[in-house]
Formats: structure tokens, sequence, C-alpha cells
């Protein structure tokens, strides 16, 4: 099932954009940890569109409505976890003519091909940006576990409609400029784990760079992953790529650099995972373009209405720590599954 991924920690997303309700089942969880419920709103809050100038003027709480598997105060009770986020602010209409005149950029032509055409096309259905906040919410209750584990993930701008490492006013001029222009702008996300033990993950198919590619490319307008140095690794020697070993004052082994980004053969190092996600220019954007009928079979133009995002960078940052944490849940509870057995 495409909607589904996990071995230990299962999880399912569903729903559409504009649908009553968008949603996680997730399974695996431990029973009896303590979620603080105010910190994942206020991670959730990070993704949550309309409150800021530089995204969407789409208004949506995104607080989570659990059905299963915990407690008013956060407990989790060992069951499959259910939650819900009810959509409210759709602005269907705005999408009518995209029913015809699929939307270059989208999944609109490809969805029509592989549904039949009985996708439902309104805020991109199960293909919106939008199924990234349940997303979320898996993912931010896997890092506060996580957390509860020593391991710490953060994910910040690392760049910007080509600028570099951007501050927040060149992240905001940028993003800005695009959205006064009809037009948007894409960048890169940097994702660092830290305190992630050594020896996790498996070699070839199912490695731990696997497993996290996986769910990151399913994160809608993802469009490239990297690893450590990533292409730049291409560029470099042998003798100045490779990662020498050493024994640390405290005795562990660790590596003096860490061009490979933590993982080597598909297992984990125990030096922090880094990893960088790019994403494309947003697709909607309110300039003119050219783009076929397919009622009619003949070309057309199309000019998108509606509320968009000049850029979906900023608000991707939890959605990339979500994916890794998810990632990285579910290879630890793969390790004390095998130490229990």
């Amino acid at each position: 099932m495409s909607n589904t991924f996990g071995k230990n920690i299962q999880v399912q997303i569903f729903g559409e954009s504009h649908g009553p309700a968008i949603g996680c089942a997730i399974d695996g969880l431990p029973a009896g940890f303590r979620v603080d419920l105010k910190a994942l709103q206020c991670f959730l809050d990070l993704r949550a569109p309309g409150h800021s100038p530089l995204a969407t003027q789409r208004k949506e709480a995104d607080r989570p409505e659990f059905l299963a598997g915990i407690r008013e105060d956060g407990t989790l009770t060992g069951a499959t976890l259910c939650a819900i986020i009810r959509n409210h602010d759709q602005h269907s209409t705005d999408y009518e003519k995209i029913q015809d005149c699929p939307r270059p950029g989208h999944a609109d032509y490809t969805a029509f091909l592989r549904y039949h055409g009985n996708n439902d096309i309104r805020g991109g259905g199960m293909f919106s940006g939008r199924l990234t906040a349940p997303l979320c919410i898996a993912g931010g209750i896997s890092l506060q576990l996580l957390e509860n584990k020593g391991v710490i993930i953060n994910s910040s701008i690392s760049e910007i409609a080509g600028v570099p490492n951007p501050d927040d006013e060149a992240t905001a001029t940028a993003i800005l400029k695009a959205r006064d222009d009809g037009d948007s702008v894409g960048g890169v996300v940097e994702c660092t784990a830290a305190g992630f033990p050594a020896g996790l993950g498996n070699p070839r198919f199912d490695g731990l760079k696997n497993r996290l590619a996986q769910v990151i490319f399913g994160i809608p307008a993802v469009v490239g992953l990297e690893f450590g140095d990533g292409f730049g690794a291409a560029r470099h020697r042998g003798s100045e790529n490779n990662d020498v070993y050493e024994i640390a004052t405290d005795g562990t082994v660790r590596t003096k650099t860490n061009h490979c980004g933590g993982i080597l053969g598909g297992i984990s190092t125990g030096m922090p995972i880094v990893l960088r996600v790019a994403f494309k220019p947003t697709p909607s954007i309110a300039l003119e373009q050219k783009t076929i009928s397919l009622s009619r079979h003949e070309n057309t133009t199309l000019k998108i209405t509606g509320r968009h995002d000049p850029c979906i960078v900023p608000r991707a940052l939890p959605v990339v720590t979500s994916a890794v944490a998810l990632v990285l849940l579910d290879f630890l509870s793969e390790k004390q599954s095998i130490a229990n057995c």
C-alpha cells in the first residue's frame, strides 16, 4: 500500500485536501509513554498554513482529534493510535477549471491517467501537501520518543532560491519577491540527527538510506536527496572523502570527519546522520501557463487562482524532521524487538 510505511512502527496516512478530514493511524507505539500534547501542537503549528505572509493564507488550526490509542493526558495505551485533523477553510470552487486543464508541475495529469479521472482534484486531493499534517502528528510523537532515548533531530533551511545559508531576512525577501511577481521559488532543507546509535540498519535494499529515501520522497515537491557530502563527494579524492576512525576520550569509536553523513553500507556509524532535501518551486503560480484541455484534446492556457505558497520550504522543516524521526524510531524499535527475542 503506497499510503503505508514502516515495519515495527507502521504508519498509514489517509484523507484528501478538501475532504472532511485528513489523518493517520499508527501501530507499534509503546504503551505507557506520555506524549506532551502541548509540545506536539507547537510542532504542528510550524507546518500549519495561514500564519505567515510567506505561506498560503488558507487558515487551518491543524488541531488533531485523537480517536484511539491515547488517553486525555497523552499516555499511549498500546492500541493503534488514530488521529484526524478536520478541514475547514477549503475554497473548492478554485479548482473547477483544472478538472479539465491539468496544472503544469502538478500530478493532475498523471493522477487522471492512473485513476481514470476519478481522483479528487480539489487542492490536489491525496497528492496535496496538506497530507503532510498527519505525517507531522506521527513524526511529532516519534520525535518525543526519540528525545527520550537521547536522539535529537533538527532541520534548517540551507538554501532558498539559489541563495545558500540564508538568514530570515534573505529568506523573506526571496519568497516575497517571487510572490509579488506571481511566481514561486524552491530551496533545500538540511536535517541532522544526533545521538543515533551505531550499528543499526541493513545492507542493499533495506538500508537506513533506503528507508529514509522512501519516506522523504513521499513528501510532495521533493526532487532530490543527498547524504553527507552528497554529490560533492564525486568531486573529491578518496583521501579527502574517507572518514578516518579514532578512539574518543570517552572510549567510543568515532570518525574525525563525517563526509558520509553517518551511514555506511546502509548502517549507522554513530556519527550524526546528515541529509539534505531539495524542494522544487511551488507549481501553482499566478502567471498564465500553457496546458491542454482533456475534454477537447487541444492546447489551451491556464491561469491558476486561489491560495498557494510562494515557497513551501519554511513549512517543510517539520515535515522533513517527521520523516526522519519516523524512520529512526522504526529502526530503534527493530533493534529492541531483536533484543527481546
